[in-house]
């Protein structure tokens, strides 16, 4: 199935217009499944960790996000009407669909944030339509926030943004908390523009859609109220478009990393909150190419259900990669991405001719994010090698979100739809290892870490006793994977590498598509290659066929892998790993394999004549 009944895919998404009309096409076939006072919104029957209500507020609250854009730019919308009654029926406590009182750190926190941009950008739209009660209900509902306990997270912009949002429209605010929460929220600053989401070591799409996003708007419109703020606000964000920019493709596509992927083409709200914000980063013909490209991409994904509903997943249908705060109305946090749409129509961003990327380095060595990206030369393909992240509370596929070596803005990664065996595990971009018993293990917290100009460096421990030391020797088309292991148990290891659709336009691959020698194996198809060859070590070549729907991006794959039984003892073991979107010259490139050399107790990696690692073994 495709989406090419649904409008959406068909927009040009060129100027302001196509966008309003976007923000339309995503909220129409939402009108059928509000509820009869129209405080919630029920588009799904799976569950997430809050109350079916809540889920439905979620629903109701998280198409705010593009619907107060528009109407603040000048735009309509024909159900609108429906929003105002379902906030004056929402937060009625004699209303039966009042969405209850606030508790700590409860997921209302998070959907109030929408709310309060709506009365911030469009305050006569809301508001304004309310009676004195229903003004008050409104306000001490939202003020709840101010008396509980927030998360000691990017959640601490919510309660930010819900004061920010009281003062605006006359009401009484809490000026400390205010100051406390931007206070603690810079605790969480590291530099050249990047923050962690908390005491926790993930530098992910929380970095740009939520701290910088929500900075931004309080940069622009606080910004007579708190100017040095907004001015060290616009500043970070202007550091850190300079690292972003290196996780978006040519045509669009975004890195696949981290968590909350269902939110999708939330991916480039942060270039429409630099537009927003006044922060011209790089011209604004680059900053609305960077947006439009990026929602294109994502139009022309197969998400949609039949009507036209965002369904979690990520570029298809899935709720196996999902979180377990995923609710059917949790992809509308995409919404975000067309903040611009509050913008004057005469707005520098608004008249700029659409420009491309600018000219990029091959390599962004980004230490605070702990990753080194990559691109390959036709500027399509984007991959970041990665080590040190983890997400302290544990999010479903912790391990496969944060802790594998690679990941691909178009060939995405899988996440385990079982325990037992390779085929289930599907462990592209990783060394998994296993007791003689099929239960693998992988990469999920670094004991120590390092991101040097040419190599990543990790140390990790699957068994107390099991003590595996990784370099990977970031590049495209080709990078090394050099593990020392040293092990009290008896292992079986598989080396896994990219990820690639067996299929393509009803299309298959054919078993001549297979390239497979001693010690390597690759699928060099029309639509791109993987592969991989045992440097040192011994290792057997083998194509993984792992279940489908466990890889982001593509519903069905294949994983060229490196297996080996370990006995007990230390042990060292060198790969390398082809990928190639470009389909030109894929076999020459593929043939140019790094020589690896064993030599005085040391471990030399040459492509051509440079040398790419040179690693004493101990």
């Amino acid at each position: 199935m495709t989406n090419n009944n649904v409008p959406i895919a068909s927009n040009p998404l060129l100027n302001k217009n196509d966008l309003g009309l976007a923000v339309k096409q995503l909220c129409d076939p939402l009108k059928p499944y509000y509820s009869a006072q129209g405080a919630l919104l029920d588009i799904g029957n799976t569950a997430s960790r809050t109350s079916q209500k809540t889920a439905k507020f979620e629903g109701f609250a998280r198409p705010l996000w593009g619907l107060a854009p528009l109407l603040a730019g000048g735009g309509t919308w024909d159900y609108w009407e429906n929003y105002i009654k379902g906030i004056r029926s929402g937060t009625d406590p004699m209303n039966e669909e009042y969405w209850e009182n606030i508790g700590d750190c409860d997921q209302k926190m998070v959907e109030l944030a929408s709310i309060a941009l709506t009365l911030i950008l469009a305050p006569e739209q809301s508001w304004g339509q309310l009676n004195e009660q229903e003004k008050a209900n409104l306000a001490s509902w939202i003020g709840q926030t101010n008396q509980r306990i927030t998360v000691d997270t990017n959640w601490r912009f919510f309660r930010v943004l819900v004061n920010v949002a009281l003062l605006k429209v006359g009401c009484e605010y809490d000026k400390e908390m205010i100051e406390q929460d931007l206070n603690r929220l810079d605790e969480f600053y590291l530099s050249t523009g990047w923050y962690k989401d908390g005491d926790t070591e993930q530098m992910d799409y929380y970095i740009p859609f939520a701290f910088h996003f929500y900075s931004l708007i309080y940069a622009q419109v606080m910004e007579n109220e708190d100017p040095e703020r907004s001015r060290v606000y616009k500043e970070r964000a202007a550091l850190f478009a300079k690292d972003f920019i290196y996780w978006f493709g040519k045509h669009g596509a975004a890195l696949a990393f981290g968590r909350s992927l269902t939110y999708r083409f939330a991916q480039s709200c942060f270039w429409g909150a630099l537009a927003f914000a006044g922060v011209e980063a790089f011209p604004w013909g680059v900053i609305k190419g960077l947006l439009l490209r990026n929602l294109r991409w994502w139009f022309e994904q197969p998400m949609f259900s039949p009507e036209g509903i965002l369904t979690i997943g990520y570029s298809y249908p899935n709720l196996m990669m999902a979180e377990g705060y995923n609710a059917p109305g949790s992809p509308y946090w995409a919404m975000k991405s067309f903040l611009p749409l509050a913008l004057a129509d005469d707005h520098p961003f608004w008249l700029a001719e659409e420009l491309p990327l600018p000219e990029l380095e091959a390599k962004s060595v980004q230490k605070e994010a702990r990753m080194i990206v990559c691109r390959e030369a036709a500027n399509n393909h984007v991959v970041a090698f990665t080590s040190g992240q983890h997400a302290g509370f544990e999010p479903a596929h912790c391990a496969e979100k944060y802790g594998k070596f690679a990941y691909s803005n178009l060939l995405g990664f899988s996440v385990s739809k079982g325990s037992f065996g390779l085929e289930q595990g599907a462990y592209d971009n990783n060394l998994a290892l296993a007791e003689k018993d099929n239960l693998y293990r992988t990469r999920r917290k670094c004991e120590e870490f390092r991101i040097e100009d040419n190599l990543i460096y990790s140390l990790w421990r699957p068994w107390r006793d099991v003590e595996v030391r990784s370099w990977i020797v970031p590049g495209l088309p080709w990078h090394i994977r050099i593990h020392r292991i040293q092990t009290e148990r008896e292992l079986d290891i598989a080396e896994g590498g990219f990820s690639i659709p067996t299929e393509q336009n009803m299309k298959s691959f054919k078993n001549m598509d297979i390239h497979a020698s001693k010690g390597s194996i690759a699928a060099l198809l029309t639509w791109g290659g993987t592969g991989i060859k045992s440097l040192l070590g011994d290792l057997k070549a083998e194509m993984l066929h792992p279940e489908p729907n466990v890889n982001l991006m593509h519903p069905k794959t294949m994983i060229p892998t490196l297996r080996k039984e370990l006995q007990i003892g230390t042990h060292w073991i060198a790969s390398a790993i082809f990928v190639q979107d470009d389909i030109e010259n894929i076999r020459d490139n593929y043939d140019r394999t790094p020589v690896l050399q064993v030599k005085d107790n040391r471990i030399i990696v040459k492509e051509q004549d440079n040398i790419l690692v040179d690693l004493e073994m101990i």
